[in-house]
């Protein structure tokens, strides 16, 4: 759904017809301005993720000069929160802000760019993204479904989330029910775990009710917003499931290519600064959530047992060559991250591995 508005200009009547042969194609373009709704799978200005839509929405007005806006609507103002896909395919909004693994079922590859268990780091997917092939395999999948994504946000490593009951072994995750997406899900179902997505705006009923054991939501600062440390006891910090986690921005594609190209400029360079705006806010607003989890609200912070982790790995690994074997598109994408991560992963050792586990020797 194109909404495409133009300048007004003063009436100049017979001066203006002979004016008018002079002004050129190009400069008509600049003055054309456009006006675009952002749909969302977040509550209206949810805390980094609805901010951030609404951070990128602020900087590509500004960096167009006012000639491009774009009107922000949370979760179910438009559309429902897990409905985003469809409706920029279809054209019902031009653009929207989520996460790639929630169309799992409808674009199986999709969940690769948001986040592999035991995968890739921020600093490494971003680097996929802009430097490896990443954003020209993602522009060549969505692009069979009219749309162009764009990487508009990271959460960095996610926590395990939140479980009722304490897990001292693997014995300890059977039949539980668990809010958890993508393929982190699918290797939980393999040990045992029954797991769900839905909305993060469901999670505190659904574990308040009962309806679910456990949840993964994003990290401190976003859970805390939703009160989850009201809900369950334990805070698992076992950060697996989503080493980084990609938030995307997808355009419709016919409303992408309708932008004269220092439009497109705009929103590249817009959505470029608004994920490292996410990566950083993420990185300050965790550590203080943290320590009020902690220290003003009692909550208990767990690592999944060594059995557990084993047999997540295991079950990880055997759920991403399944979805390579059934899917062309996923090898395709995974066969680029994968090689891509194994060329990082000396540097990451030596580097910044290397670093933190120094930092932690001489601190004792």
């Amino acid at each position: 759904m194109q909404r495409r508005h133009f300048l007004k200009t003063a009436s100049l009547g017979v001066a203006g017809a002979v004016a008018a042969p002079f002004v050129t194609t190009s400069s008509a373009r600049a003055q054309e301005t456009f006006t675009w709704d952002m749909v969302t799978s977040w509550p209206k200005n949810f805390p980094a993720l609805g901010t951030g839509a609404n951070d990128f929405a602020r900087r590509v007005e500004q960096l167009s000069n006012g000639r491009m806006q774009i009107r922000v609507h949370g979760a179910g103002e438009l559309v429902p929160a897990l409905e985003v896909f469809d409706a920029v395919a279809a054209g019902t909004a031009e653009m929207g802000h989520s996460a790639s693994y929630y169309w799992r079922g409808k674009v199986a590859a999709s969940q690769f760019f948001t986040a592999v268990p035991f995968g890739m780091t921020t600093t490494e997917m971003n680097a996929w993204l802009y430097h490896g092939g990443g954003q020209e395999l993602w522009d060549e999948i969505y692009a069979n479904h009219n749309l162009k994504p764009f990487a508009v946000g990271n959460t960095g490593a996610q926590m395990a989330g939140w479980f009722k009951k304490e897990i001292n072994s693997l014995d300890d995750m059977q039949g539980l029910k668990l809010r958890l997406p993508g393929l982190a899900g699918e290797a939980m179902n393999s040990i045992g775990v029954s797991t769900v997505t839905m909305p993060g705006s469901e999670i505190f009923t659904s574990l308040q009710t009962g309806a679910l054991d456990a949840a993964d939501w994003v990290g401190p600062y976003n859970d805390m917003a939703f009160g989850l440390h009201q809900v369950a006891d334990y805070y698992y910090t076992s950060a697996w499931n989503e080493p980084s986690a990609v938030l995307e921005g997808t355009i419709n594609l016919d409303a992408w290519n309708a932008l004269p190209e220092d439009l497109q400029d705009v929103v590249r360079e817009a959505a470029r600064a608004s994920n490292l705006a996410m990566i950083s806010e993420f990185a300050f607003r965790n550590a203080q959530a943290l320590e009020t989890l902690v220290d003003e609200h009692g909550v208990q912070l767990r690592t999944f047992p060594d059995d557990v982790m084993a047999a997540l790995y295991t079950s990880s690994q055997e759920a991403i060559q399944r979805q390579v074997e059934s899917d062309e598109e996923s090898r395709r994408v995974y066969e680029s991250y994968s090689a891509f991560q194994k060329l990082l992963r000396p540097f990451s050792d030596v580097g910044e591995y290397a670093y933190l586990k120094n930092r932690d020797n001489v601190e004792g």
